[in-house]
């Protein structure tokens, strides 16, 4: 591919609901540009976007991909994401790298789900975005109830006709510009006379149009309003503005099997996406807040927003460059790690093909391999510049599986491995829970957590075994209580003595535990008194009811005993942790669990579903806010009550629905549910 300037590059994520077309369109531009000279299709896993073994399987798409394309001496980077809601990392990423967003939206379908959280995502980063009706040659296609939709489902925005199509199904032969007024008929886009049975439709949308792009300019709306005709040139001004400062969306149209309306939306996208020197970065440099423009004249500046991490590859980091001119065997420096490296592989991808180059200028994007300790949200800058791009934020982990390895082999890799997994995608997360004893791996969803779990077995040879994790409840008290434990031990030789009397008390939540001595008299020894509570500490992590962490609890050692020969350590240990036990079951035990802020946005139709599925969760509804034309209910909820609420949540909304979690705090467990989680406990000691 030849050599661009910065204002001649394009960078814009291609997003939409799952199965719009959006792989499919990349490819059908590939193929109309002349980058490739076949088709690929989604469903024999030949496109170039698609290349996962993963994708293959699924016909979908689940990693973003960096597609090229050049057009008008202009180089298109398209970033194809995935539809489907649980890769909405890949979607982020994208967009923290792109100066525009193409959102794909199915003529028959119209505005699906997908369509409005990527407009969403959209409106998040202040990014303009135009619109591609595609699939215009299906049976029951309708343009005109596509857009509807569209102004139905993006409250707020202004959608604007930029084509009427010709036809539809299989009589779909082409495209009006309502800009033009001029047909363009067929694959080749042959230019004709508007049809006579469209011209009123066609002269009502370019009347709309013209007012739309007149108020984006203060000069064209004062021309507008003298009654003078606008230009075409005047228009598309008009148009740029509007589109760029997120005043309306442009709509297009056209079938991307067929290959029709592909190069009008090319010249669309050149016209009216910005360029990478037009949209600036946010940025820290020695703390100070800086914007980066994409200017290739500056110190280096660049940011990775994927990481790969391929078994004959290695380490692959996707970087996009705000400023400055990476060259290849360049010393680059990370501000994270304080470590430099040479850039000795410096490539350009197109979907999994990595093409070697000697430099690349701000605003372009390349992979670099073979950087350790690289990773996503990290950035490359020169050595005495070390400015860092701010890295955008990922949602929280919905969904979460305790893992356990499949073999002994399994356990030595599987800790690197699920390393290795988040580090390339930040919505994955490994944790390990001290109150269970378990390792559990947390994503969006059950598809995001299934091919993770392929992944680790296919890339990395580990084989893990699944199941719903256990909650982590913990154990306090609700009393004061006391008890004494006398620990004799004589069977030959030294023997071993310990006599306790403690008392425990419950602290305000938060609290943790504290450990106090009101013995007098010299009853037990000072050097004692540590021994017991480290026979205490014994229990905090292993519980005492039901073997989870024992928390807000104050242990008062006030009398004892001790003997002269038989009193050691090991004795005072065995009757500090005994003595404790007792006292902590005379003191009214509970169990806490994790109750947690969920945040569901529906549609206002399926919100009394939502609320009342909250009261069979033990959930409570703190308040709900309209939010476009959606709904937000927020509400508290047990943790043990949504452990897998993403599937029941797109059941019942139909896939409209979507949610948030965050921790918010601890509460006592109700006594029926507390019984059988304690008869379980036992149920599994007794096991063992």
């Amino acid at each position: 591919m030849a050599k661009y300037r910065t204002e001649q590059i394009r960078n814009v994520a291609v997003m939409g609901h799952g199965g719009s077309g959006k792989t499919t369109l990349v490819e059908a531009l590939l193929s109309k540009t002349g980058a490739t000279t076949r088709m690929g299709r989604v469903e024999d896993g030949t496109t170039v976007s698609d290349w996962d073994p993963e994708e293959h399987r699924r016909s979908i798409s689940i990693n973003l991909s960096v597609i090229p394309i050049a057009f008008e001496n202009h180089k298109i980077n398209l970033i194809d994401t995935p539809g489907y809601l649980d890769f909405v990392g890949e979607v982020i990423s994208a967009l923290h790298v792109a100066e525009a967003g193409l959102l794909v939206v199915d003529a028959v379908a119209g505005a699906e789900v997908g369509a409005e959280l990527a407009w969403d995502y959209l409106n998040e980063k202040g990014l303009p975005r135009l619109i591609f009706v595609n699939k215009m040659d299906r049976e029951n296609a309708d343009f005109d109830a596509a857009v509807e939709s569209m102004r139905v489902a993006f409250v707020g925005a202004k959608v604007v006709p930029m084509q009427l199509p010709i036809g539809a199904a299989d009589k779909f032969e082409g495209v009006v510009s309502v800009v033009t007024q001029r047909a363009y008929l067929g694959p080749d886009g042959k230019e004709a006379p508007v049809p006579a049975h469209m011209a009123d439709a066609v002269e009502t949308a370019h009347q709309f149009l013209v007012e739309a792009a007149a108020e984006s300019d203060d000069e064209l709306i004062m021309k507008y309003l003298d009654g003078e005709e606008l230009t075409i040139e005047e228009v598309r001004h008009g148009m740029a503005q509007g589109i760029r400062n997120g005043t309306f969306a442009p709509v297009y149209c056209g079938s991307t099997v067929n290959g029709i309306g592909l190069t009008r939306l090319l010249e669309a996208l050149v016209r009216y996406a910005p360029a990478p020197n037009e949209h600036a970065a946010p940025a820290k440099d020695g703390g100070v807040d800086v914007e980066l423009r994409s200017d290739a004249a500056q110190p280096v500046a660049a940011t990775v927003f994927k990481t790969f991490i391929d078994r004959f590859v290695g380490r692959m980091n996707y970087v996009r460059v705000y400023a400055g001119t990476i060259q290849k065997d360049q010393q680059l420096a990370n501000p994270r790690t304080g470590k430099q490296y040479r850039i000795a592989n410096l490539t350009t991808p197109r979907g999994k093909e990595l093409s070697g180059v000697d430099e690349v200028v701000a605003g372009d994007i390349a992979v670099i391999t073979k950087l350790d300790d690289v990773l996503t949200g990290d950035s490359l800058t020169a050595p005495d510049h070390p400015v860092t791009v701010i890295p955008p934020s990922y949602p929280r982990p919905l969904y979460n599986v305790s893992v356990t390895p499949a073999t002994q082999a399994d356990s030595a890799k599987m800790g690197s491995s699920l390393n290795s997994l988040t580090e390339e995608d930040p919505t994955l997360r490994v944790q390990t829970i001290n109150a269970t004893k378990q390792t559990v791996l947390q994503g969006m969803g059950e598809a995001h957590i299934d091919v993770a779990v392929r992944r680790l077995e296919s890339k990395f040879g580990v084989k893990v075994e699944t199941a719903i994790p256990k909650v982590p409840y913990r154990e306090t008290i609700t009393k004061n209580a006391s008890a004494q434990y006398r620990h004799k031990k004589q069977s030959g030789g030294a023997g071993q003595f310990a006599e306790v009397h403690m008392r425990v008390e419950p602290l305000s939540s938060g609290s943790g535990f504290e450990y106090k001595s009101e013995v007098f008299g010299g009853a037990i020894s000072g050097v004692y008194l540590p021994s017991i509570e480290k026979g205490v500490r014994s229990v905090m992590d292993s519980g005492v009811i039901a073997g989870y962490p024992v928390v807000d609890v104050k242990a008062v050692v006030y009398d004892g005993k001790e003997h002269p020969v038989d009193s050691k350590d090991i004795a005072f240990q065995t009757a500090g942790r005994e003595v404790f036990k007792v006292a902590f079951r005379e003191a009214n035990p509970v169990l806490l669990e994790p109750i947690y802020q969920v945040d569901v946005t529906v549609p206002e139709e399926y919100m009394g579903d939502v609320m009342s599925d909250f009261n069979t969760r033990r959930g409570r509804v703190q308040g709900m806010e309209q939010k476009a034309n959606r709904t937000v209910v927020h509400a508290l909820v047990p943790l043990a009550e949504i452990l897998r609420y993403g599937t029941d949540l797109r059941s019942m909304t139909q896939g409209r629905g979507v949610y948030t979690i965050e921790f918010d705090h601890y509460e006592p467990v109700p006594a029926h549910l507390a019984k059988e989680i304690v008869a379980q406990h036992k149920v599994e000691e007794n096991e063992e």
